[in-house]
């Protein structure tokens, strides 16, 4: 290009040294970055593999422990329902009043397997030394069926076994929070059946 507005520097010759230099470093070998590239590949694909690997594990164990729970409550499904619609199962209502509230005792009583299912509600909290203790009457007198500490405003079910020889009623006390061997609190309820 021809300098026809008169603005460009004249030129110059660069120094003999800085020639050879552009050249040394145009003709020198290139880094390649093949192996750095492949490392950092391999080591992607193990810390992914890794991660797979332990997703895999972790979604497993707890497939396990699902299908663990689900037959938990499929059992208590089952048994609720033998219970409730068993041909030898007597329900038991009994109102109760605790600490001014008004509260029910209901009572399942399976006479083919010999197990009562008890659900208490509205029944007052107890005092911290105090519990609630479910009584089965027999021929013999009263026997222990359940200490019950009652420590919130919720509903409390339990299972329990009949004692051998057969149970004449039932009956509920307040007791120490260890409970005792015969009543000797006051009685919340007393039912023949």
């Amino acid at each position: 290009m021809t300098d026809w507005l008169g603005m460009l520097a004249a030129p110059r010759n660069p120094r003999p040294d800085l020639k050879g230099r552009v050249l040394a470093r145009a003709l020198a070998p290139r880094r390649k970055w093949g192996g750095p590239l492949a490392a950092a590949a391999l080591i992607t694909l193990a810390v992914g593999g890794g991660g797979a690997w332990w997703a895999y594990r972790t979604i497993d164990a707890l497939t396990a422990q699902r299908a663990v729970l689900a037959a938990r409550v499929q059992a208590l499904e089952d048994t609720v329902a033998t219970f409730i619609h068993g041909p030898a199962t007597r329900l038991i209502q009994i109102p109760v009043s605790t600490g001014g509230r008004v509260g029910s005792v209901t009572i399942f009583a399976d006479s083919a397997r010999h197990r009562w299912l008890v659900r208490c509600d509205g029944l007052a909290p107890n005092a911290r030394d105090q519990a609630y203790q479910l009584w089965f009457i027999t021929e013999r007198g009263m026997s222990t069926a359940a200490v019950m500490p009652m420590d919130e405003d919720r509903p409390m079910v339990m299972a329990l076994e009949m004692p051998p020889g057969g149970v004449l009623g039932a009956a509920m006390s307040i007791e120490p929070r260890a409970g005792s061997a015969s009543p000797s609190g006051p009685m919340v309820f007393h039912r023949l059946l």
